[in-house]
């Protein structure tokens, strides 16, 4: 029987999908402006990023002792992208620096951002249903 937890990660990876896809559609012309999140610093996207990415290693955690064997591929998933927006977070905040403050995202980091988001809706989206088998 699907639980509150089990809900919570679908609708949380439905908005987080959504906050990924529709600006990457917009860029080929797909929906309104609006989607492109331009009023949105990219700063803020590190922050999500790790935040959500550490939900989903909370949802890992229950997929793996389901003995469910996407859990493990879901955590090395979020484990990356946590350590991705962790770094970034903190090389913005001047803490970490030279190759560890991921400069190299600093040109493409809109599009690899919205990349990143879809991959953890979709895979929140899985924990939902994965959690309970």
């Amino acid at each position: 029987m699907m639980e509150v937890k089990d809900w919570l990660s679908f609708f949380v990876g439905a908005i987080v999908g959504a906050m990924g896809a529709l600006p990457l559609l917009n860029m080929v012309g797909i929906g309104p402006a609006f989607f492109q999140l331009k009023f949105l610093p990219t700063t803020i996207f590190a922050y999500v990023i790790a935040a959500i990415g550490f939900y989903l290693i909370i949802n890992s955690f229950i997929e793996i002792t389901n003995s469910n064997p996407i859990g493990w591929f879901s955590f090395l998933i979020a484990a990356l992208v946590v350590i991705t927006g962790v770094l970034k977070a903190l090389g913005e905040l001047g803490v970490v620096s030279g190759f560890l403050a991921l400069p190299f995202l600093n040109g493409i980091s809109p599009i690899f951002y919205h990349i990143i988001f879809v991959i953890e809706g979709f895979f929140l989206i899985i924990a939902c249903f994965a959690m309970e088998m």
